[in-house]
């Protein structure tokens, strides 16, 4: 199997569209259609894997790949990781490459379990992720085994370097060594990609940053030139097209933009609700995903992306 650095490229040239779309069901988010007549653990898990699903079904011949967030999932228990694994194989039967978005990490031993739970498409591992984020904050020794493992089994990893909520400043903007800290983490990013490298000139090491802080969001692209963004903070977290430019290469390339409720909830929010209401959710999904991909081709470097 290729490596994940280049089968993410050629998934994000394919589609044109370097959009991840962020699975995170919320109970109280659902259309009418879909809610549960009670709310046991398995009718809500079950109601969220319909809806989940309706949602890849919309936007699979859009993008490249989408983003389950476990804690939706765990919430509900047994039933929830249940929904959670059906929904990783059927998005990866869609085409869809799938980035876990777990934020594990743990001292070596427990590390290497980790990862060898999560990562692995295929059928190399229980859960079969394509790609998993991780929490750096452990050291070196705790993130190799991660990095072992997605070497063997062609996944990949998205680390936490500038995060795009208000408190990552408390820790992450800290001066050590006169840098903040999310720039000294960055570095030693960089050297996990450099040592990692795919074809496409991207490692299988990747960063999470933030499109909520657009001035760090270029300065650590100039930082880290080989290495894959994954920039969640899109749309209800208040990024738009224009903040997230500075996250891409030249061609269009280097970074996946996630947007979660302004896509999964679309059918909420105007102008959406009045063309489709909760009846049609899922043409909300599909409309407001266009929309977002016009938006980055319009705004971004990924209008030079071409669809082969």
């Amino acid at each position: 199997m290729k490596a994940f650095s280049d089968r993410l490229a050629e998934a994000v040239r394919r589609t044109g569209a370097p959009v991840v779309v962020g699975l995170d069901p919320r109970l109280e988010g659902l259309p009418s259609p879909l809610m549960p007549e009670d709310k046991s653990p398995e009718a809500v898990a079950l109601a969220l894997e319909r809806f989940c699903r309706g949602v890849i079904d919309a936007v699979a011949r859009y993008v490249p790949a989408v983003k389950p967030q476990a804690a939706f999932f765990e919430q509900w228990g047994p039933a929830g990781m249940q929904a959670l694994g059906n929904l990783i194989r059927y998005a990866r039967e869609q085409g869809l490459l799938v980035i876990l978005d777990g934020k594990r990490n743990d001292i070596g031993s427990t590390a290497a379990g980790y990862a060898e739970g999560w990562l692995g498409p295929g059928g190399t591992s229980p859960w079969g992720a394509d790609a998993l984020t991780v929490n750096p904050y452990l050291g070196e020794d705790a993130v190799h085994p991660f990095i072992e493992t997605a070497k063997a089994r062609a996944a990949g990893l998205f680390v936490l370097v500038k995060t795009s909520n208000p408190g990552s400043r408390q820790f992450q903007d800290l001066l050590a060594d006169g840098a903040p800290l999310y720039q000294h983490v960055g570095r030693w990013v960089q050297q996990l990609a450099v040592q990692t490298l795919g074809q496409c000139g991207y490692g299988l090491v990747g960063a999470v940053v933030g499109a909520t802080y657009p001035a760090q969001l270029a300065e650590l692209r100039a930082l880290m030139p080989q290495v894959w963004f994954l920039v969640p903070g899109y749309g209800a977290q208040g990024g738009a097209a224009r903040d997230v430019a500075g996250a891409f290469d030249g061609q269009g390339l280097g970074a996946v933009v996630v947007s979660a409720r302004g896509i999964l909830f679309a059918y909420q929010n105007s102008p959406y609700r009045e063309r489709f209401g909760p009846q049609r959710w899922q043409e909300a999904v599909e409309s407001a995903t266009c929309e977002m991909i016009a938006q980055l081709r319009a705004e971004t470097p990924a209008g030079q992306l071409r669809l082969s």
